[in-house]
C-alpha cells in the first residue's frame, strides 16, 4: 500500500495563500526549523546556511518517511531586519539581518529533530546544521501582500501594505516577513514569473 505523503502548502493553506492587494489576516502559531545570519541574500553566508537549513530539514523528513509520515519539505521563508532606525532598503545588504524558516508538520518532535541533526553531521560533515533551531513561531494578526515579480520590485507591494497600516491605523509588530512560493533558485526561474508573500505582524497604535 502507498503511503500518503504531507502537502503542506495545503495542509496549512491559509498560511501559504496572499491575494495581489494587502489585506489583514490571523495566522496561527506553527513549529519551524530555523537558521540566522547577516550579509547578502545570495551571499556566502546566507547560501551555505540555506544549504544547513535544507540538509537538516531533508534529514528530518527521512526519518519521518520511515516511520510512516512522509510529508513534502515545505517552502523557504524569511525574516528580514536591520540594526538601525533605517529602513532596510537605505541600509547596505551586507547589514541585513535575516532568520530562513521552513515550516514542519506538527508531529515533528524536537527529539526528531536531534536525531535528524546527528545523522546529517554524521553522513555530510556540515557542522553549520548546529546552528539550526527548531522554534514555535505565532504572528497573530497581519497585513500581507502576494508580490509577483523580481525581488528588487517589493519595494513597491510594501507601499501598499503600508497604506493600509495607515488607513487602518496600524503599526508594525514584528519582522517583515516573506515566504518564497516560487524562487529563483535552484530553477532558473525568469523573475516576473517569482511569487513571494509579504507579510508583517501587525497591532492598533497605541
Amino acid at each position: 500500500m502507498k503511503q500518503t505523503k504531507l502537502d503542506l502548502v495545503k495542509e496549512y493553506k491559509s498560511y501559504y495563500t496572499a491575494k495581489t492587494n494587502p489585506e489583514i489576516v490571523e495566522i496561527e502559531e506553527g513549529k519551524f526549523l530555523t537558521i540566522e545570519g547577516k550579509g547578502a541574500p545570495g551571499g556566502y553566508e546566507f547560501q551555505a546556511k540555506v544549504g544547513a537549513l535544507y540538509s537538516l530539514a531533508y534529514g528530518v523528513k527521512m526519518l519521518m518517511k520511515k516511520e510512516g509520515n512522509d510529508f513534502t519539505v515545505a517552502k523557504l521563508e524569511g525574516l528580514w531586519w536591520v540594526d538601525s532606525d533605517r529602513p532596510y532598503t537605505e541600509v547596505p545588504r551586507e547589514e541585513w539581518r535575516w532568520k530562513l524558516l521552513i515550516r514542519q508538520p506538527e508531529f515533528v518532535t524536537s527529539e526528531i529533530v536531534e536525531k535528524a541533526r546527528q545523522e546529517v553531521i554524521k553522513k555530510k560533515k556540515i557542522d553549520l546544521v548546529n546552528e539550526v533551531k527548531f522554534e514555535k513561531m505565532k504572528e497573530g494578526k497581519c497585513v500581507q501582500i502576494l508580490h509577483i515579480g523580481p525581488y528588487s520590485t517589493e519595494p513597491g507591494s510594501i507601499a501598499k501594505m503600508r497604506k493600509m497600516m495607515e488607513e487602518k491605523n496600524l503599526v508594525e509588530n514584528g519582522r517583515h516577513h516573506e515566504i518564497y512560493l516560487v524562487m529563483a533558485y535552484p530553477k532558473k526561474v525568469p523573475e516576473q514569473k517569482l511569487k513571494t508573500i509579504l507579510r508583517q505582524p501587525v497591532k492598533e497604535k497605541e
